[in-house]
């Protein structure tokens, strides 16, 4: 998509601050963190959310968990951390594309809503 301002990222055309990048999959910091450890990873193909999973795109989704805890590692998060999608407005989804928060670094609330 033209206007998706996570391909735009995916594809080098705006800067972000990195940590992780693959052929399938970009993870980078979070402009408004909500804890310590703020990383969003997306895929670089555009799914618009976790309604949009098939069995075509599965594999790549698969690939952002198998990731996920080799960088909270990295980030020393040994503590624990926690992984976050939102799907739809009503959930609070604002890009849509699909992405996954880890969040990690301090203690996290229980309250879920």
């Amino acid at each position: 998509m033209s206007d998706c301002v996570f391909c735009k990222i995916a594809k080098g055309e705006i800067p972000s601050d990195k940590v992780y990048e693959d052929d399938k999959i970009i993870a980078f910091k979070d402009l408004n963190p909500m804890a310590p450890v703020h990383i969003l990873f997306i895929p670089k193909e555009h799914i618009a959310n976790a309604s949009e999973i098939t069995a075509e795109n599965s594999s790549v989704i698969a690939h952002i968990f198998e990731t996920i805890p080799k960088i909270a590692k990295e980030q020393g998060l040994d503590s624990g951390y926690r992984v976050i999608t939102n799907c739809g407005e009503e959930a609070g989804q604002t890009v849509f594309h699909l992405h996954f928060h880890l969040i990690g670094g301090r203690c996290l609330s229980t309250q879920m809503a």
